[in-house]
């Protein structure tokens, strides 16, 4: 039973669309990302996200409504389920409302569309067409209703009708606009080729006769105009509005206008041949076109009293490959990107410029995993992760193509390097004046001495030999501003208070010479010293250092931490080291409020406390560092002082120290100090943890200073810097730009270095030419460090970073292994591609050290025994590397073409083009002189394409096929007959959905205690939780493909909607509880599912 949730949410863009969605004043931007649907509003700067909402289902199709009884439009959406649903705002809960629940238009008598699913509201808005089958038109009625209807009745989608017609491929199609002469009838222009491969344009007027109760009504597209004498790469209809009317067509040579009228056709020849991909409406009279290069064109239409008088198209700019265009005014345009990122441009005279952009990781071709923190192969010094760990993807294609880092966790941008300073103990950030609203003083405190650092409002920094009485000849342990213009300062010998303005010593208290200082905290009325270590110390801020209590904590022992927080101004929280206790102590006299033993190891103690406010309206949060890399929370009651809700998470393996850094008006941060530091945050109730990328952090202090606002402080044990760093763990993108695809990436952590397969496009005299390359990039700067390019017409197909027994020396050696194919297929010989080994050399250059040409295409990869695995058309062959040269050792026949390859032990798992996945097992040879055996022990025998594969457990399997489904294959090694044990059973399987919508999912397997659990779990939430349109989620989540629909997904938990448990109201989590049969209380699921949200 397996567990799937996403790491990166999809990011492809191929539907978007503007309407008067939020309100009637104002039109917002819809983009359809895979199952997600996200709202922009428009500002001077480009546009800003304002709702996002994921449904049940891929969206294949979104169309604006519009009704004369609503200020607001609504939003059609159609999805790869053949289902559509209707949707509006609702202001008054800032939520998408279904105004019409989804209608099932599945039909399994019919082709499904070869080319796209299409929808169409015709200009009159009483009819919308759907194109979801090949050869049939659906229309649907709209309807208005009556304007004393609510707004939630302001109108009618009418029963779909469906209608034939005889043309099957069809490229575009579009409404015309009615003239002004009496058109009645709607009219439809379809775009299309027939059985003899000739492209032909051809109108009908659209008939629609309503029925009666119970009957849907009737429909007919009868033939206006037919004609078949476009040129082959004609590929768009553009409809052309009042006063011109008819349409365009888009070829590859010529824009052609015709008068839908007169049936007369106007051609105007391109100055190159274009390959245009969407267009989008200025006005009635200019248009965007953009094409499969990027290129941005400009299409306007002149015209005079007898009708069309000229248009002209030229190239206006540059822009990632446009899936879909979207003008939004203003001279701004919205292109979104399949392949590329999409953009925000604006349209100046003749130039584009991109505004803004939003990464995108589509398509994935092939992706690594790189941890610069814990290297595979070297000692690592902990099990924990370094905060480090990456997915480098080779994403887009073509001009579009890039490598991109992804990491999960905190970001922190550096801004600057004060220098190079050794052994600093702690940071503090001060205001020279207390009438000053953010700091311009740093501190920075040594074992004998300290240091400060002023800041002016344009980041000039000077080092301070004095300031206004602070001693600088000692360690400073605690310094903060306290109420009226005042300064506190604590070292290891006194305390003192000195006053802003004038630079004197207002009050003082020295320790005895026997009991130094060692610990102390302070907040605007109070501070609690340790001296001696045992004996604490209440000074009242607001009277010169009046000792208000002392006392020596004799059962407990030493102090090893304090706390004085600003959530609660009469209590403090301490630390022991004898007891390993926390104590919730009165601070008028110490007297212990609360107390709990943390550990009963002795060695395991408290090192640092923190109570601060990290959840809104939630209980205050006590945070206990552990000497073991523990970190224990409990949830306060500042009144009752009561603690509960204790929970345990490893950051690591040593004592982590904390700093609140400020996040809000009420709310805060912690920042963890340790070998791989963490950010403690409050997200959606709960307590949150995430790595952060401050390598060697010491010490930290916020500095919310003029200069660098909401920053940082941080020290190495190397230098001082300012940093800024986000409040929340999101997911990092950067990219590297390759203006090429991607095709494949290897990773070596032994050359710090990637390998990554390319393919450049590049058009030359009308011409399109093919290069591909395989370069080696550095693992940081991803500089690239050398490049081999391959032969004319050759293509990478696979690559791999393997350690492989050389038989020319009889050790292991590290080579990168490429695997290619060439293009033309009718040449003379039987050559279909290469095998090439490569190693890299000290000076960091790729070196050819061997190669082989093989009969076919080399479409994957692996690594067994320290021989090289190859999945060639219609065989698995190993090979056994002897520089120069590859020798074959055994080969193994696969039912149609060998996809991809998943190596354990001695097990290869081989997906198969068209018959799912088998296993074949491995074997050397017995005896001297004997052969190498490969031996089909177990297969799966139902039909599936599959992409890809993956061993996950033992005798366990991961597939994916190419119609978007997750299956888990499972040797049956319990059969009876040896028939049954060579079978692959199905022991999971879930609809995934688009396999290259640019998202990445983390799969796991459930331990057998939870599998019930998580599965009644999915079930209550799944009745309780609903999408827009109020599609089932079992219908989502169902296996489909060409040969098997079922009716829900099969031992998979959905960990997306498992984990929206933690976005129910209390009531509904306590009747999910309860549904369960009270078998987990409430507190325990809350932490269980927040584990699991935590894990990805």
């Amino acid at each position: 039973m397996a567990y799937l949730a996403p790491i990166h949410r999809p990011s492809s863009v191929r539907h978007a669309l503007k309407l008067r969605l939020l309100s009637e004043d104002e039109e917002s931007l819809v983009v359809a990302k895979a199952n997600r649907l996200e709202i922009y509003s428009q500002n001077d700067d480009g546009i800003v996200l304002s709702h996002t909402r994921a449904l049940y289902g891929k969206v294949t199709m979104l169309e604006r409504l519009q009704f004369a009884q609503s200020p607001t439009e609504y939003l059609f959406v159609g999805t790869d389920r053949y289902m559509y649903f209707v949707l509006s705002w609702d202001s008054e809960n800032q939520q998408l409302l279904t105004q019409k629940t989804y209608v099932d238009q599945a039909d399994k008598t019919p082709r499904d569309s070869q080319t796209q699913d299409r929808c169409h509201v015709d200009p009159t808005k009483q009819y919308m067409a759907l194109q979801l089958f090949d050869g049939i038109i659906t229309i649907l009625p709209l309807i208005g209703k009556g304007k004393k209807k609510g707004p939630s009745e302001a109108f009618s989608l009418g029963d779909p009708v469906p209608t034939r017609i005889p043309e099957f491929f069809i490229r575009s199609s579009c409404f015309l606009y009615p003239r002004d002469d009496g058109d009645v009838r709607p009219k439809l222009a379809i775009l299309y080729e027939d059985n003899h491969q000739k492209v032909c344009l051809s109108t009908k007027s659209l008939g629609f006769s309503p029925g009666g109760a119970g009957d849907p009504g009737s429909a007919s597209l009868d033939d206006l105009t037919t004609r078949d004498d476009l040129e082959l790469g004609a590929s768009h209809l553009i409809p052309v509005p009042a006063p011109a009317y008819g349409l365009f067509i888009l070829t590859e040579t010529a824009i052609i206008y015709v008068d839908d009228a007169t049936g007369e056709l106007s051609k105007k020849q391109l100055d190159e041949a274009v390959v245009f991909v969407t267009w989008a409406p200025i006005d009635a009279q200019r248009w965007l076109l953009a094409d499969d290069y990027g290129r941005i064109f400009f299409l306007m239409l002149t015209i005079n009293d007898n009708g069309v008088k000229d248009y002209t198209t030229h190239m206006i700019g540059y822009t990632s490959r446009a899936s879909v265009l979207v003008y939004l005014g203003n001279g701004l345009a919205f292109v979104g990107s399949h392949q590329g990122d999409s953009q925000v441009i604006r349209i100046q005279e003749r130039s584009t410029s991109v505004m803004q952009n939003f990464p995108n990781l589509a398509p994935i071709l092939d992706f690594t995993v790189m941890d610069m923190g814990n290297r595979s192969g070297e000692t690592r010094s902990n099990e924990y992760s370094s905060g480090q760990a990456r997915i480098v993807t080779g994403s887009g294609a073509f001009q579009d193509g890039s490598l991109r880092s992804i990491r999960s966790g905190v970001g922190m941008e550096e801004q600057g390097v004060l220098g190079e300073m050794e052994h600093i103990s702690d940071l503090f950030s001060l205001r020279s004046s207390g009438a000053k609203p953010q700091a311009d003083i740093l501190v920075a405190a040594f074992v004998d001495e300290t240091r400060v650092f002023q800041f002016s409002a344009d980041g000039e920094v000077e080092e301070r030999e004095e300031l206004t009485g602070l001693s600088l000849s000692e360690g400073t342990l605690y310094t903060s501003n306290i109420p009226d213009n005042r300064l506190l300062q604590v070292t290891s010998a006194r305390i003192r208070i000195l006053d802003l303005e004038s630079g004197m010593i207002t009050a003082e208290w020295s320790a005895p010479d026997a009991d130094n200082i060692t610990i102390a905290s302070a907040n605007d009325h109070y501070l609690v010293a340790s001296s001696g270590g045992s004996e604490a110390v209440t000074f009242d801020l607001t009277k010169d250092l009046q000792i208000i209590a002392r006392r020596r904590f004799f059962q407990e022992g030493q102090i090893s931490c304090i706390h004085v927080p600003s959530v609660a101004s009469d209590i403090c929280v301490m630390g022991f080291w004898q007891s390993a206790a926390v104590a919730i102590v009165n601070l008028n006299n110490l007297e212990t409020l609360q107390r709990v033993v943390m550990s009963e190891d002795a060695v395991n103690v408290p090192r640092s406390v923190i109570l601060t406010q990290l959840i809104a309206n939630e209980a205050s949060t006590l945070l206990v560092a552990m000497a073991n890399g523990e970190v224990v929370t409990f949830a306060m009651n500042t009144t009752s002082h009561v603690l509960s809700s204790r929970k345990a998470t490893i950051l690591g393996t040593q004592g982590a120290t904390f700093k609140i850094l400020p996040r809000s008006e009420d709310l805060f941060n912690v920042f963890a100090i340790c070998e791989h530091s963490s950010l403690i945050y409050g997200s959606e109730g709960r307590i949150l943890y995430a790595a952060v990328t401050a390598e060697e952090a010491s010490c930290v202090c916020p500095f919310d200073s003029e200069a660098y606002p909401s920053a940082i402080a941080i020290a190495t044990p190397q230098d001082l810097r300012i940093a800024l760093v986000d409040t929340e763990r999101t997911t990092h993108v950067q990219t590297l730009k390759f203006n090429m695809t991607v095709r494949r990436v290897a990773y070596s952590p032994k050359q710090k270095a990637f390998g990554i397969g390319t393919i450049s496009r590049e058009l030359q005299d009308g011409y399109e030419l093919i290069k591909s390359h395989f370069e080696l990039a550095d693992e940081v700067m991803f500089k690239k460090l050398d490049s081999v390019p391959l032969r004319d017409d050759e293509l990478v197909e696979s690559c791999i970073r393997a350690d492989l027994r050389d038989g020319s020396s009889g050790e292991f050696v590290e080579r990168f292994v490429v695997g290619t194919s060439y293009m033309d297929l009718d040449g003379g010989d039987y050559v279909r591609g290469r095998i090439i080994v490569m190693a890299v050399t000290p000076e960091r250059k790729l070196k050819h050290v061997g190669e082989i040409s093989t009969l076919g295409a080399c479409r994957a990869l692996d690594v067994i025994d320290g021989n090289i695995v190859a999945a060639l058309v219609k065989t698995v062959v190993i090979y056994a590397l002897n520089s120069p040269n590859l020798t074959k050792l055994v080969t193994y026949r696969t039912s149609t073409a060998p996809i991809a390859l998943s190596i354990s032990g001695s097990q290869i798992a081989v997906a198969d083009l068209m018959k799912s996945a088998c296993v074949v097992e491995y074997a050397r040879p017995t005896h001297p002189g004997g052969s190498y055996t490969l031996v089909e022990s177990v297969r799966h025998f139902q039909t599936a394409w599959a992409t890809a594969v993956a061993h996950v457990d033992d005798h366990t399997w991961l597939e994916s096929d190419a119609e978007g489904n997750l299956t888990v294959l499972r040797q049956n090694v319990a059969g009876v007959t040896s028939d049954d044990k060579r079978r692959l059973e199905v022991v999971g399987e879930i609809r995934l959905g688009e396999m290259v919508d640019g998202s990445i999912y983390l799969f796991a397997l459930i331990a057998p205690s939870k599998q019930d659990l998580l599965m009644r779990l999915q079930q209550a939430i799944a009745s309780r939780v609903q999408s827009p349109g109020n599609v089932p989620f079992n219908t989502y989540r169902a296996f489909k493909n060409s040969v098997r629909e079922a009716e829900e997904p099969f031992r998979f938990v959905d960990g997306e909607l498992v984990e929206k448990f933690l976005d129910c109201s209390a009531s509904v989590q306590e009747s999910i509880c309860e549904e369960l049969g009270g078998k987990v209380d409430l507190e325990e699921m809350r932490g269980m599912v927040e584990g699991l949200r935590r894990i990805h």
